[in-house]
This record gives structure tokens, sequence and C-alpha cells, in this order.
């Protein structure tokens, strides 16, 4: 027997189930994969390989740069050509960036590219290739569940979707950080470039797609196209600066704490693995609890989310400040945990549900740009700062930024999001 259609698109309940769960693992695994090299792998692979420490952040930081332009023009190109190819495309990148990166890596360790310079240009070419590729898998499955929810679900579908991204962005240095205890450094590059590979085949060839692409609309007043200037809609620019403001702290975060937990608990190299591996599977367990049992329970709005988000990190950052102590640093990994899995689905579902159906593609585009966007700058404020200014000053810096990120969602943002009905009314405000 089976289940009723969807009133919203009337595709069949269990297989648009099915099509979720796909799309959650594919977030899943590229937020592992980027987090786990950023965070698990690059620190101690740069040390070892006599590279300085900004070298690491820098590696992430033209990849993110890259990321923020495309992402918008995969947001837009997946209404043209539909999410799915879109979606497929943006895995096959992904996999194929992690497999040179771990093989120029692995070059690299063996003694057969030698210098820090030409070590990092190879390291750098490949994440350019994820940032020019990689970032269309993001704003086709958002839109995609955008396509597919209705407007009262759309909130917490769309925090169930990018939980996935989130889960995977705090489980994936704990899963290299295992795996490459046992087996080597890096392993888990090329398995979780396999893994991307799979998945790219299974959303290119699973992944139902009965509505067909919409063609972009035609020049209109002031040859302007549909979309054009969407981030200056007054729906849309607080999500998206606020999006702006929290990935530029959780890329600090997140690329500076291993090199805290290295200096902290005087460990180097892979040896830092096996204490950075349980600190961030904590810090999964702080977003599984946001994501599974928080968001459904207590059905809190998008202003709420961000304003609890921000406040919840900040104890996070703040906590690793005075502390040498591994265990209260595993427990600032466990609010920044929980801070991350509130927030995001806060400002991704806001965007969503400011604009109506024909623009969520470029909207998700919008919401994945401003997510890359900070990390552009992040290892400015933090592996640069913890080494040149002081050790303190990323997580401090952070912790004040995250505070009055809550002040400014608490102030801008409604308690009641209003929602457009007319999609021409939607266009009218940034034409």
């Amino acid at each position: 027997m089976t289940s009723p259609g969807d009133p919203v698109t009337g595709v069949q309940r269990d297989d648009r189930r099915g099509a979720f769960r796909l799309l959650f693992f594919a977030l899943l695994a590229v937020g592992a994969g980027n987090t786990m090299l950023v965070s698990a792998i690059l620190p101690p692979l740069s040390r070892d390989l006599g590279l300085p420490d900004w070298m690491a952040g820098a590696i992430f930081s033209l990849s993110a740069a890259i990321w923020t332009i495309t992402s918008s023009f995969w947001g837009r190109k997946s209404n043209e050509w539909g999410r799915r190819p879109v979606a497929a495309m943006g895995m096959l990148g992904f996999s194929v960036s992690m497999l040179l990166f771990g093989t120029f890596a692995a070059l690299a360790m063996a003694g057969f590219i030698e210098g820090a310079i030409f070590i990092f240009i190879c390291l750098l070419c490949s994440r350019t290739l994820f940032g020019l590729f990689g970032s269309g898998t993001n704003p086709a499955a958002q839109a995609y569940i955008a396509d597919r929810t209705s407007r009262e679900k759309r909130t917490e579908e769309i925090a169930s979707l990018t939980s996935g991204f989130s889960f995977g962005a705090v489980a994936g240095p704990a899963f290299a950080a295992a795996a490459g205890a046992v087996f080597g450094i890096l392993t888990p590059v090329f398995l979780i470039s396999a893994i991307a590979a799979v998945l790219a085949f299974l959303i290119f060839t699973r992944l139902p797609e009965n509505t067909a692409p919409r063609k972009e609309a035609g020049l209109k007043k002031g040859g302007k196209r549909e979309g054009d200037g969407l981030w200056r809609d007054p729906r849309v620019l607080p999500f998206l600066i606020f999006a702006v403001c929290l990935s530029i702290v959780t890329g600090v975060l997140t690329q500076t704490f291993a090199f805290a937990i290295m200096d902290k608990i005087e460990v180097d190299g892979a040896a830092a693995m096996q204490f950075t591996g349980p600190a961030y599977t904590v810090g999964a367990a702080g977003t599984l609890i946001s994501q599974l049992v928080i968001i459904p329970r207590l059905k809190m709005t998008n202003r709420t989310l961000m304003v609890m988000g921000a406040l919840t990190l900040s104890v996070g950052a703040f906590l690793i400040v005075p502390t040498r102590e591994f265990a209260v640093l595993v427990l600032a990994q466990f609010f920044v945990g929980i801070g991350q899995g509130l927030a995001r689905p806060g400002f991704s579902s806001g965007a969503s549900l400011a604009v109506g159906s024909s623009l969520q593609g470029n909207v998700a585009g919008l919401v994945i740009s401003a997510n890359g966007m900070g990390f552009i700058v992040s290892p400015f404020f933090g592996p640069w700062m913890y080494e040149n200014v002081h050790p303190h000053a990323p997580f401090i810096g952070a912790g004040v930024m995250l505070l009055a990120m809550a002040v400014f969602a608490r102030r801008v943002f409604p308690a009641n999001q209003v929602i457009l009905d007319d999609p021409d009314e939607q266009a009218d405000l940034y034409d």
C-alpha cells in the first residue's frame, strides 16, 4: 500500500522522505569533509609539512571566496536546469576535490612534492575545484526542500536538512580523528571522496524530480531579470547579514580550536587528533540535540532560533579562553554544537519563507553564499590572530561578536515573520 500524495506537490510521501534523506546525507558528507579538513587534518598536517599556521587557514579561505561567488550562480541555475543535476554535479566536484587534496598531501608527505610554497599551491588548487563546482549541492538541496514543503512546515523541514550539514560539520573532525588515528591522517580524505562519488551517482539516478525546470524569466523593467537584486530585499538582507556574521565566528572557532587543543594540552601532529576527536564528537551530539529534540519540541520562531543559537555559541567561545582543562574544552564544543544547530536553520528557513516559490533557488544560493563568505576573512581573525596577536584574541572576539548578533536578531527580525502570498508582490520589492 502506498502512502498518500503530498498536499503541496502530489508526490508520494514515501518517495519524498527518501529524497529528503538522500539530500540530508549529501549535505552531511559536504559538512563533514570541509570541517574535518580545516579542523582535524590541516592543522597537524601543516605542521608536519612545515607550513606556517596561517597557510592552513588560507587554503580554506580562497575556496570559501569562490564558494561565495558560485553558490548564488548554481542556485539560479537550479531553477533552470533542475535541482537534481546541479546537486549531483556539486557532489561530484566535491569528490574530485577531496581526491586531489589527499593525493597532493600524500605526495608531499612522501617527499615527492617539496617546498612550502609549492605544497601550498597544490593543496590550494584542489580546494579551488570544490569552490567552483562543489558549491552547487547546498543551494540546490535547500531549494528542492522548499519546492516540496508547505510554508507551515518549511522551517522544520529546512532545519532537518541543514542539520545534516551542521551535524557533519561537527562530526567530521571526530570521524577524521578516529579513522586517522587507526589508518593514517589522510585515510578520511580518501574515504569521504568515495562516499561523495556514490552520493553523486545516487542523486543523479534516484532523486525524484517530477516538476520540470523553469526557464529563466525574461528581462523586466530596467533590463533586470527576476531575482536580480534579491539580496537588497529588506526581508532577505537581514538574514544574509546574520549568516555572514555567523560564518565568520564559526570559521574562527572551527579553524582555531584545534590549535588551542594542541597548545593547551601540549600535543602536536597526529597525536592531537586523539583529543580533538572526542571534543568534536560531543559537539556533534550537541547539534543532534538541537535538531532532534529542541527544535521539534519547542517550535521556536526563526528569530528565537537565531538569538538562542548566537547566545549558546558565545558561551562556547568564552569557555575556551581561561581553561587548560580538556573537560572544559569538550564542554565548550558541546555549546558550539548546540548553537550552530539552532542558528543555521533560523536564518536559512527565514530567508526561504521571505520570498515566493519562483525565487527559492535564488534565495538558497544567496544563503549558501553568505554561509561561505565569512570563511574568506576568518583565517585572519582566527589562525593569524592566534599566532600573531594573542591565543585568546580569536575566542574573545568571536564571543563578543555573537553577543552583538543576538541583539541584532532580537531587534531586527519580527516576532512572527510576515510571508507574502503573491510572488509578483515579492518581485516588486527589489525591482
